[in-house]
């Protein structure tokens, strides 16, 4: 009589438990890192904005919420140009995948806090 092959139930069994618990402990870690990816694009986009409105400032004294095709921001993020004086400008950042939003000002539009390094909350 021929010995029989294959696994038994019990083995699979063990097998698709490790599984389980392996995805389970992997998911938790991807999500993390999925919000450290869009909160990196956050401000990196600000940060590119600080740039171009100041070389707009270099060349016309002023700063501006319309910089037109001189500023394009990273898919899926939102940019809000406001506060714009001469003397000054605030941006924020938001995210379709997070519920954090990332903000920069420099100049007037700072009012004492950290002026041109990106905060997010």
């Amino acid at each position: 009589m021929r010995p029989a092959r294959g696994f038994t139930l019990i083995e699979l069994l063990i097998v698709v438990v490790i599984i389980g618990l392996l995805a389970a402990i992997a998911i938790p870690k991807f999500a993390s890192t999925k919000e450290k990816a869009y909160l990196a694009s956050m401000k990196s986009d600000l940060r590119n904005l600080v740039t171009v409105e100041e070389a707009y400032f270099a060349e016309h004294v002023t700063y501006t919420s319309d910089l037109g095709t001189m500023y394009s921001v990273t898919a899926g993020v939102h940019m809000t140009i406001g506060s714009v004086t001469g003397g000054g400008f605030a941006g924020t950042a938001t995210h379709n995948g997070t519920s954090t939003s990332c903000t920069v000002a420099i100049g007037s539009a700072a009012a004492g806090g950290p002026e041109g390094s990106v905060t997010c909350n």
